[in-house]
């Protein structure tokens, strides 16, 4: 299973593909994806449907249900890239599963319902973090305060002054030295405050928080509290088979684990980010983010359904068809509507985008039941990749292989180039060795390029400053003993 979080768009900017015409959807994903045009039209089309149903009155609303979708293609032409772009775009949660998961142990495989709970979760961590990020400044706020107050302990109170910042409208701007009270006014003991104390400690704690600013006590040892509650989770049996649900015992019974902590010593930079995710917590709305995490999985969550191919199949009363059968019908009801319960509320499934996939090499979509084939009205194949598909995705999108190992090999200071010809040679060997072995598509240049930098990568390191050009030349001399002998091929590439 894959659980995938949205990050930042490019730019910098979270984008939201509310005001994203569908031909403008298709230029997002051109950057990312080579080919497949019919794919991403389909894809294009459900994503702005989805959009203009917010726009309807909600009693037509309700009744305009997601146009499903299945993919068909041989693996490594893009179908679960294209899925995981378009939730990247819309900022929806993500879950990818294999449909031959549920058939593991029989007719009694995992409970289908968990896929839909595994989104809400995935929601739910994706509206905690956008939260936390709105609320970051103040966390920060409170944390560098936290820092402070563990590397210089406030004195007594008897010296007589205010350490803590006050909670009013009059609240000094963050970073100035508290105002020194008056020495004439005493505090709750009689005393009055002294100068000394004050203007002692204040100097000291100015002086902290510019170094603490400025980066320069990262590596200082301090000693917070962390969460020690890790409360353990066990398997339920239920009426659909072996269902992991992963209780935490802490939220059935949070008397029992709640609020244990244990004392750990940290640098300041490790510590901030306990201290941050903690503060920001505190200044977060549980049930807001509860509230918009179920709306965000019923309104715009994405379930991908990989391999369903291999559950296509129709009962012939022994054997694994059976099984399959059993778990096309156990997705019927999820795909055209239910209410799945989760340990945060309950979730309609009526208006989730599902996205299913298959290579279809031996079952055809017709083979599914006819149910849950109508169900997923929209079917569009695509096509194996060519050579001319794999030069461009060599070359093209802006997180390319190419870009991905010249970054990586410039980390140690190495410049790597690839000219013209070592492009289009790499495309021809891993063609040919999909070709003669089994194709698994793009994927194959993964193994290619890293057959043919290996020598590079492991010398990188001693050598800072050296430039790499890859030429033709060199590719053929790597790889072409391993792509004629097919034998050897089929394990190394």
């Amino acid at each position: 299973m894959i659980h995938y979080l949205p990050d930042k768009m490019d730019g910098g900017e979270s984008r939201s593909g509310d005001d994203l015409t569908p031909r403008q959807i298709v230029q997002e994903l051109d950057k990312h994806i080579v080919g497949q045009a019919n794919a991403k039209r389909a894809v294009a089309i459900a994503l702005r449907n989805r959009q203009r149903r917010r726009k309807l009155p909600p009693e037509l609303a309700s009744e305009v249900l997601p146009k499903n979708i299945i993919l068909i293609g041989p693996t490594g032409v893009g179908k679960t890239e294209i899925a995981r772009r378009i939730a990247r775009l819309t900022g929806s949660p993500f879950v990818k599963v294999e449909a031959s998961r549920f058939t593991e142990v029989g007719y009694v495989g995992r409970d289908v319902e968990s896929m839909v709970r595994d989104l809400t979760e995935i929601a739910m961590d994706l509206v905690r973090q956008e939260k936390r990020a709105a609320v970051r400044l103040r966390a920060e706020q409170n944390v560098e305060d936290r820092i402070l107050a563990l590397l210089l302990p406030p004195p007594p109170r008897a010296a007589g002054f205010q350490t803590s910042r006050p909670e009013t409208a009059s609240e000094p701007p963050f970073g100035a030295v508290p105002e020194r009270p008056s020495a004439s006014a005493p505090d709750e003991g009689g005393e009055a405050p002294g100068d000394a104390p004050y203007e002692s400690y204040a100097r000291t704690k100015d002086k902290l928080r510019r170094d603490l600013r400025a980066g320069l006590l990262e590596e200082r040892i301090v000693e917070i509290d962390v969460d020690a509650s890790a409360a353990p989770t066990f398997q339920v049996f239920g009426n659909q088979g072996l269902e992991e649900m992963g209780m935490n015992l802490k939220d059935m019974m949070p008397g029992l684990f709640g609020g244990k902590t244990r004392r750990r010593k940290l640098k300041i930079s490790e510590a901030r980010e306990y201290l941050l995710r903690e503060e920001g917590d505190k200044l977060l709305d549980q049930d807001q983010i509860t509230a918009e995490a179920l709306e965000r999985v019923e309104q715009s969550g994405i379930l991908f359904i990989d391999e369903i191919d291999k559950i296509a199949g129709r009962e012939s009363g022994r054997g694994p068809d059976v099984s399959r059968e059993g778990v096309q019908r156990d997705l019927l009801p999820i795909v055209e509507g239910t209410v799945v319960k989760t340990k945060h509320g309950m979730v309609r499934t009526d208006h989730i985008q599902f996205i299913a996939a298959g290579a279809f090499h031996v079952a055809k979509p017709s083979d599914l039941i006819p149910e849950l084939q109508g169900r997923f009205p929209v079917r569009v194949e695509l096509s194996p990749l060519s050579r001319e598909d794999l030069v461009r995705i060599l070359r093209e999108p802006e997180n390319s292989l190419l870009r991905q190992y010249t970054a990586l090999l410039a980390t140690e200071k190495v410049a790597l180039s690839f000219t013209n010809d070592a492009v289009e040679t790499i495309a021809d060997f891993a063609m040919q060795v999909n070709r003669n072995t089994e194709n698994i598509g793009a994927r194959r240049l993964h193994t290619i390029l890293e057959r043919l930098l290996e020598d590079i990568s492991f010398e990188a390191p001693e050598r800072p400053g050296t430039e790499y050009v890859v030429s033709g030349a060199d590719v053929r001399r790597v790889l072409a003993d391993l792509v004629e002998n097919q034998d050897l091929s089929r394990y190394v590439l």
